[in-house]
C-alpha cells in the first residue's frame, strides 16, 4: 500500500440500463463488454487498494488485479470484508499474483481456517463490529488509511455500495452501464438506504460520459 497522501474513495459500478447487477439467480458475467472491463483495469491501476466483500468473492471469485497488455506498474492491494472468515483457500485472490491481500474479519472465527488463509500469504485482521452484525465499512476504510492506502476503489455488491453512500464515504462514482434491461426481478445495484425524505438522498454531479464499446461510462463527483 502506498505512502499516505490526500486520498479518495471511488465506487465502481457495472450494471444494466435499469441499474441491475445480476439476474434474480445471481448470473452476472458479463453484463458489460470487453472495452468496459479494460477501462476497469485502468481504473484499478490508478488506485492503491481495491475493496470488496465476501459475497462478491464467493459469487464471482475475482482476482481484482490490473491485467492490461504490457502493464508493469504496481498492483493494488486487495481488501476483503469477511465477518465470518468464509474466504476459500482456493480463491483466486490467494493465487500469489497481484498486491497484498488484507482480510478484515470478526473477532470470533475458526483459528485453523485463519492460519490456512495466512499461510497463503494474506493478512487476516480481526475487527470489532460497529454497525450490527457486519464489519463497519467506515472503520475498515480508516484502517486502510492508517496502513497507507489512500486512494481506494470499492468493487462490491449492493450492501457495501449502499453502506458507502449512507455513510458519506464516496468521493467519486465510475458507473459502467450496459444497453440491456434485466427488469424488476434483477438484483439492484444498491441495497436499501432507509431514506424518508428526498433531501436526505446523496447527490452527485455528472462530470463525464463516454462510450465504452457498446456500454456507457458515466463519471460522477460528490456534490459539495
Amino acid at each position: 500500500m502506498s505512502t499516505p497522501g490526500g486520498g479518495s474513495v471511488t465506487l465502481k459500478l457495472a450494471t444494466s440500463l435499469d441499474g441491475r447487477i445480476a439476474l434474480f439467480n445471481g448470473a452476472s458475467q458479463w453484463i458489460t463488454g470487453e472495452a468496459a472491463r479494460e477501462k476497469v483495469h485502468q481504473l484499478r491501476s490508478e488506485h492503491d487498494v481495491i475493496l470488496t466483500g465476501i459475497g462478491t468473492v464467493l459469487a464471482d471469485d475475482p482476482q481484482m488485479t490490473v491485467r492490461l497488455p504490457g502493464y508493469d506498474g504496481d498492483q493494488p492491494g486487495r481488501v476483503v470484508l469477511d465477518t465470518r472468515l468464509r474466504l476459500p483457500e482456493t480463491a483466486k485472490l490467494l493465487n500469489g499474483e497481484g498486491g497484498m491481500v488484507l482480510v478484515f474479519c470478526g473477532g470470533d472465527v475458526p483459528a485453523g481456517h485463519q492460519a490456512a488463509i495466512e499461510a497463503k500469504g494474506a493478512v487476516v485482521e480481526p475487527m470489532n463490529r460497529f454497525d450490527g452484525p457486519s464489519i463497519s465499512l467506515k472503520a475498515a476504510i480508516a484502517r486502510i488509511r492508517e496502513l497507507g492506502g489512500d486512494n481506494i476503489m470499492i468493487e462490491a455488491g449492493a450492501k457495501i455500495a449502499a453502506s458507502a453512500l449512507k455513510h458519506d464515504l464516496v468521493d467519486r462514482i465510475e458507473w459502467f452501464r450496459a444497453p440491456m434491461v434485466l427488469g424488476g426481478d434483477g438484483l439492484p445495484v444498491f441495497a436499501a438506504l432507509g431514506l424518508e425524505r428526498l433531501d436526505e438522498a446523496p447527490i452527485f454531479q455528472r462530470v463525464g460520459v463516454t462510450e465504452c464499446g457498446a456500454d456507457l461510462h458515466e463519471s460522477y463527483q460528490k456534490a459539495r
